[in-house]
């Protein structure tokens, strides 16, 4: 059962006393519906063996009785209302046929039926308190002061909520910035992943746009305020995020869908099977035992569980290959999808920049791993996402790195040191040579940041730094769009050149490149109006509105925000991106298990439903029957248990 994040106010928490850690996580027990669960589930768990093993019935009675009522008071009291309100649902159905199942005997399925109802319950209240969790805490990217510049240059520190559009604001090196705004003063980079999904640091000057939530580099800024708190791009993903969980269709497990008609039906039809023949002057035992036969054969005890073994079992089984699926309903959903968008940075690529290529120039004649050596060595005391990036790179290589001397940085230019007596500047290639080298520009045609390498003042040589596409990316993109039918989209918030070089590598043919959340999620509405039933997967802040718009969303899970892993359906737990077209088969098998199902479970309700009517069938044979039907759909939905079933879905999803 998929939930509806219903939109609540959302406040910044007050500042933690020293010491203590807010809690922002709902505890799994804190919700009623998993405490009635968990007791259930207990209880049956205790009495199941003791029947089984000829244990006396005072033993394992009672076990049975606190399993019915704590698992079954809560969805019969709220079928009991929705009857007051003329309206009949398959929870109170169950109820009724678990009561009537405990009434000739057959306790344990009864008590079996009520656990698996209270499970999902609890699940579904458990899904929908980790999301409020989630949005609630997303505004803790943004600080909760800034320090705001008075006309005379005096500095106050006051809460962001304070700060009107025209106050300008000090972003101080390794902070975050308080407020969406414009920099008037300072040089510096921005850690804007959260936002825009940009693998690296952005430069930022005079002129430059900043977020709200997003990290300072080495620079300090001075940053006019553009936007209030409450309209802030962080804000707006909030919003976003929550208007789109309440308006996604709800959604409902294929027997569900014909369960008021069912529910109607069944009960419409006992009554008649028990006045009918009284009216004819039948014995009230007699007519009385009929209705109450018709009432176990025709119960949708069979149907119910026809639906939940496959897709209950193809959750167990994505689970032990690393593939967290959070309901039935997501299960059965994920094989609807008939069209796919893709993020780019730590979705189709691994999130984390890398030297792509080391290119000496003319002039020092320095070979490729002296050049790399030299970059590492003066790169190494920084903490910069490029700088980390020279340094693993120079030991991926087995290069010893000299120390190094004299080490300055200079926010949007670079660093510079001494390396084994030689003065060595790393950075930007248009502030540290009069006018960017032709193989700089190549470079960064290609899509890639380039690095410029300064020895004694000469240019030695050229790094290129770019996100590293996943291995897999390319295999999982053509077997999406033959599972589909379609080819997937990519839909990004880094820089044009970067995508359209990813996009060709991994295989992807539409690219929008350049966007902000409401972009993304406006893409995937657009998608959606036009008819298609859209398969989201991402990872960031930025992914979360469109995860919670699209009829199907997955998380890469290693790196993936709060935000996203509780927003998205699906969580790919290992990061493995082969493991989505893998599910999407796996789904779509269990779904064909699920008609099966059906129609072997409506063939054996139909069949005795008949006998009774039309002939005099025994109650112990009915119930047999029925009991016979549910244990050959429950035995055929097991079935995706086993190994083969994942290898027979990788293999459908790998084509």
């Amino acid at each position: 059962m998929t939930s509806t994040l219903t939109p609540q106010p959302v406040h910044r928490a007050e500042p933690a006393s020293a010491g203590a850690v807010p809690r922002r996580r709902t505890r799994v027990l804190a919700l009623p519906e998993a405490r009635w669960a968990t007791a259930a589930t207990v209880s049956f768990l205790l009495a199941l063996p003791l029947q089984l093993t000829g244990a006396p019935a005072w033993t394992w009675g009672p076990l049975y009785a606190l399993a019915y009522v704590t698992g079954g008071w809560e969805p019969g009291w709220e079928g009991l209302k929705a009857l007051r309100e003329r309206t009949l649902d398959v929870d109170l159905l169950m109820v009724v046929a678990a009561l009537g199942a405990a009434a000739i005997g057959q306790v344990m399925d009864g008590a079996l039926l009520i656990v698996i109802f209270a499970t999902s319950g609890a699940l579904e209240a458990l899904a929908t308190a980790r999301t409020a969790d989630s949005v609630r805490g997303l505004l803790d990217l943004a600080p909760a002061t800034a320090t705001r510049l008075a006309p005379d240059g005096s500095e106050q520190t006051v809460p962001v909520e304070e700060l009107a559009v025209g106050d300008t604001v000090l972003v101080r090196p390794g902070e975050r910035v308080g407020a969406d705004g414009l920099v008037l003063d300072g040089t510096s980079e921005a850690d804007q992943a959260t936002i825009t999904g940009e693998p690296l640091p952005v430069p930022k000057t005079r002129g430059d746009e900043v977020f709200a939530g997003t990290l300072n580099g080495t620079g300090a800024l001075r940053v006019r305020v553009e936007r209030d708190a409450s309209d802030s791009v962080i804000a707006r993903i909030v919003r976003m995020v929550q208007e789109a969980s309440e308006t996604k269709a709800p959604t409902q497990l294929f027997i569900e869908k014909v369960e008021q008609r069912y529910s109607l039906g069944m009960v419409a039809a006992t009554l008649a099977v028990f006045l009918v023949p009284l009216a004819f002057g039948a014995q009230l035992t007699d007519a009385l035992l009929r209705a109450m036969t018709f009432m176990i054969v025709a119960s949708p005890c069979a149907v119910v569980l026809a639906t939940m073994p496959p897709l209950l079992s193809a959750i167990a089984n994505a689970g032990r290959h690393g593939v967290l699926v959070k309901s039935a309903v997501v299960m059965e959903r994920i094989g609807q999808v008939d069209a796919v968008a893709l993020d780019k940075t730590g979705t189709l690529t691994e999130g984390t920049p890398r030297v792509t290529d080391v290119r000496p120039l003319p002039g020092p004649g320095l070979s490729e791993d002296e050049v790399l050596t030299l970059a590492a060595a003066a790169e190494r005391p920084s903490e910069h996402p490029l700088a980390r990036a020279v340094v693993d790179a120079a030991r991926e290589r087995g290069l010893a790195l000299p120390e190094a001397a004299d080490f300055t940085s200079a926010p949007g230019v670079g660093v510079s040191a001494v390396v084994a007596g030689r003065t060595v500047a790393v950075g930007a290639p248009a502030r540290l040579a009069d006018g960017t080298p032709g193989p700089a520009a190549e470079l960064e045609a290609s899509g890639r940041t380039a690095v410029l390498v300064v020895v004694d003042g000469v240019p030695a040589g050229l790094l290129g730094i770019a996100d590293r596409l996943r291995p897999d990316a390319a295999g999982t993109v053509a077997s999406l769009a033959r599972l589909t039918g379609a080819a997937p989209v990519l839909l990004t918030g880094d820089n044009e050149r970067a995508a359209a070089r990813l996009a060709a590598e991994a295989g992807v043919a539409e690219v929008r490149a350049g966007l902000l959340p409401q972009d993304k999620l406006a893409a995937v509405q657009e998608m959606t109006d036009a008819g298609r039933k859209v398969l989201v997967v991402g990872d960031g802040v930025n992914d979360a509105p469109a995860l919670a718009a699209a009829h199907t969303g997955i998380a890469m899970g290693r790196a993936g925000s709060d935000l996203a892993l509780e927003t998205a359906d699906a969580v790919i737990v290992r990061d493995e991106l082969a493991a989505v077209p893998a599910t999407v088969a796996l789904s779509r098998r269990a779904r064909t298990l699920v008609v099966q199902n059906l129609v072997i479970a409506g063939v054996f309700i139909a069949g005795l439903v008949v006998w009774d009517l039309a002939g005099d069938l025994p109650l112990p044979l009915g119930v047999a029957g029925h009991e016979g039907s549910t244990v050959l759909v429950g035995l055929n939905g097991l079935r995706l248990l086993r190994e083969s079933a994942w290898r027979r879905a990788t293999a459908e999803g790998s084509g």
